[in-house]
């Protein structure tokens, strides 16, 4: 058992300060080419793994829209999704957007490059990235905030007090938390 716990904690810490290779997915919204080269003039970007069918990610949905609409300009939201089943291919993506009216690019990350490269563990999780040096790095992953069910209830907003402090140049104290929601299948 405590060997075990030791691989888990291996497996949950080997995003943190890794460097994210550049990526090219298509916006499901409007059908264009995104990359991560697109923000090089960003100090950031913050992508968060979603789908069109867990419950949590519309739990969460007026949550990231409200991250998007404070941050957006100084640090891009990305929503990926890299769900294989049906409800999941890019015609439901695009259905589900224009539906909800996303205004964030909604990624489709079918082949699951960019899911094996940063390997969330739930959907929905966030990933704060840092320009440091010409590359990005993780400098936060995991939960959106402490209370899945209920915006209200909110006390502890993680990914958004992540960007804050990468905002104002300083360190992130909590990085990494498990985040709550469906398990994303490979």
């Amino acid at each position: 058992m405590r060997n075990l716990v030791f691989v888990l904690m291996l497996v949950t810490s080997v995003c943190f300060g890794q460097t994210v290779a550049n990526f090219t997915l298509t916006n499901a919204v409007d059908g264009k080419e995104v990359s991560l080269n697109n923000f090089t003039s960003s100090p950031g970007v913050v992508i968060i793994f979603t789908s069109n069918s867990c419950p949590y990610d519309g739990y969460y949905l007026n949550r990231i829209r409200s991250l998007a609409n404070q941050y957006n300009s100084k640090i891009p939201v990305l929503l990926v999704n890299s769900g294989k089943d049906d409800t999941e291919s890019v015609a439901q993506m695009k259905n589900y957007a224009d539906q909800c009216k996303l205004d964030v690019p909604y990624l489709a990350d079918k082949d699951q490059k960019l899911l094996s490269s940063l390997n969330p563990r739930k959907s929905p999780e966030g990933f704060l990235l840092q320009k440091t040096g010409g590359e990005f790095k993780v400098v936060y992953r995991g939960a959106i905030d402490d209370n899945a069910q209920s915006e209200k209830e909110v006390k502890v907003s993680y990914l958004k007090d992540a960007i804050v402090k990468l905002l104002a140049g300083q360190k992130i104290d909590v990085a990494d938390i498990r985040p709550v929601g469906c398990t994303i299948r490979k």
